[in-house]
């Protein structure tokens, strides 16, 4: 009897097993192109690089590991990754930046669809080598589950080529931002194939794709080539002026209903498939913070960066009330989780986590396209 089975095929199925991050050693990155077309001009971060305050780091981990504890006393297996160094420097024939990031976000590396699990791309370099991270589980995954599949996508080299030189300019604005977004202008070109694996959403027989700052068009194109079996849909939310990850933005509950950002809201070309398929999409309630914490990439939307533990029931932010109150609203039961402290390593709920197994299997929930 193997101890481990990973399966998970969509965002909402009954939760069994998972990776939670941590935040040992966390990094602010240097300067380089992708991260600077990221960071909001008015960030404290701007021109900050280095080893983030060992308070913040202990006082982040003291949530993460109390996060895991609610999991576990749910009866949801939780694995945890092993930090390497990321004071180290990323060194390839390519280039060169004086520090990693850290390890609190597997759900940005580690996309799992079925019986995989894939290293994404990545388009940080001093996210290159992240996934290092995550490789003890899965050696130990691929030891006790015969029917797991361990894949990484092609390494990119991370040239200059990879970047729009624009985006460079520190006082861009965001009506320029906004505009660029529309017109599907992002900082990263299409030199070859780039992915974040949390610009995926799984809905059983069908993967949904955000094209932004972190995924480009050839990663999408190489995602439908890698996993034939499935159709995989590009979406855009041109409201975002820093489009980077899909979680913040649109947020599968369960078969039939979506969160979606009021900001951000999803293009009426692209709403057909669920409208055919009777699917509900809602705006998500206002987040409770006009502003993130200190030193945080992130916007107040992780408000709905929520963890789905079965199709009744939700880890919503403990202090998320307006969006406690929604999803009580919409029939969930909430499981409220102190997290806002470690917003600033890497996201929140669905950031920090990572699936290995949900019960269930691949479906088709838009059999009209």
């Amino acid at each position: 009897m193997t101890n481990t089975i990973v399966n998970s095929w969509n965002e909402w199925d009954p939760l069994r097993h998972v990776i939670v991050g941590r935040a040992d050693d966390c990094h602010i990155p240097p300067a380089e192109p992708a991260l600077d077309a990221k960071v909001p001009e008015d960030s404290d971060m701007r021109g900050q690089w280095g080893k983030r305050p060992q308070d913040t780091i202990d006082r982040a981990n003291e949530l993460l590991d109390t996060f895991a504890r609610q999991l576990e006393a749910r009866g949801i297996r939780v694995d945890r990754p092993t930090s390497i160094d990321h004071s180290k420097p990323a060194t390839t024939p390519d280039f060169h930046t004086d520090s990693q990031f850290g390890c609190m976000p597997p759900r940005d590396v580690l996309l799992t669809v079925g019986s995989e699990i894939l290293e994404a791309t990545m388009s940080y370099r001093c996210r290159w080598f992240e996934y290092l991270n995550y490789r003890p589980l899965l050696q130990k995954y691929w030891e006790e589950d015969p029917n797991f599949r361990h894949e990484a996508a092609p390494k990119p080299r991370l040239t200059d080529a990879d970047y729009h030189p624009d985006y460079l300019n520190e006082k861009i604005g965001d009506a320029q931002r906004l505009k660029w977004a529309e017109e599907k202008h992002f900082v990263t070109t299409e030199e070859e194939p780039l992915f974040d694996a949390a610009d995926v959403l799984r809905f059983g027989r069908d993967l949904v794709v955000q094209h932004g700052f972190t995924t480009n068009l050839k990663g999408i194109e190489w995602l439908r080539r890698h996993f034939p079996d499935h159709r995989v849909h590009t979406v855009n939310f041109p409201g975002d002026p820093y489009p980077i990850h899909i979680d913040a933005t649109f947020t599968p509950l369960r078969p039939g209903l979506i969160l979606n950002n009021p900001q951000r809201r999803l293009p009426a070309d692209q709403r057909a498939m669920y409208e055919k398929n009777g699917w509900e999409i809602v705006d998500a309630a206002q987040p409770a913070h006009n502003a993130p914490p200190p030193l945080c990439y992130s916007s107040t939307w992780l408000s709905m960066n929520v963890l789905v533990l079965d199709p009744k029931t939700v880890c919503v932010e403990a202090s998320e009330h307006y969006q406690m109150e929604q999803m009580d609203k919409l029939g969930m039961n909430v499981i409220p989780v102190d997290l806002r402290d470690a917003y600033a390593f890497g996201g929140g709920l669905h950031c920090c986590t990572a699936d290995v197994y949900r019960e269930g299997t691949c479906e088709d929930y838009f059999p009209v396209q």
